[in-house]
């Protein structure tokens, strides 16, 4: 995909540029996306179900995006849009200021949550808390 994400202070740009799964705004998915290998996915249209990645994987629901009822998996998940559900980002979690997200969220090692995003739930840290920070 050639389009480029709004500004990224976390997730990789080359992870980003190099989903190559869409669901285009405007259309609609109701069902499970599952991959077991390390891909990405962009959502800019509405979908409704599961999001998991068992390594890897990159995440971007784009600003048009809104995913509901779910429960989303990857190494990187970059918010824009609309989520209403459960998050896990086992590497990094970046919520932009155009970015919702109703429900919680966990992550493992980096999160960003840029000026006038919007949560409401828990965020918790997964990783050892006691480990020496760089």
């Amino acid at each position: 995909m050639t389009q480029n994400p709004s500004s990224t202070r976390l997730v990789p740009v080359d992870r980003l540029t190099a989903i190559s799964s869409l669901i285009a705004e405007g259309a609609v998915f109701d069902g499970h996306f599952h991959s077991a290998a390390d891909q990405g996915i962009k959502v800019d249209g509405r979908l409704t179900g599961n999001i998991t990645f068992e390594t890897g994987g990159t995440l971007h629901v784009g600003a048009t995006g809104v995913i509901e009822n779910t429960r989303l998996e990857a190494d990187y998940v970059f918010i824009e849009g609309k989520v209403v559900g459960t998050v896990v980002a086992r590497k990094a979690l970046e919520i932009t200021g155009s970015g919702t997200l109703i429900g919680d969220a966990s992550y493992d090692d980096l999160i960003d949550m840029h000026p006038r995003a919007r949560v409401r739930g828990k965020i918790e840290y997964r990783g050892d808390i006691e480990a020496a920070r760089n």
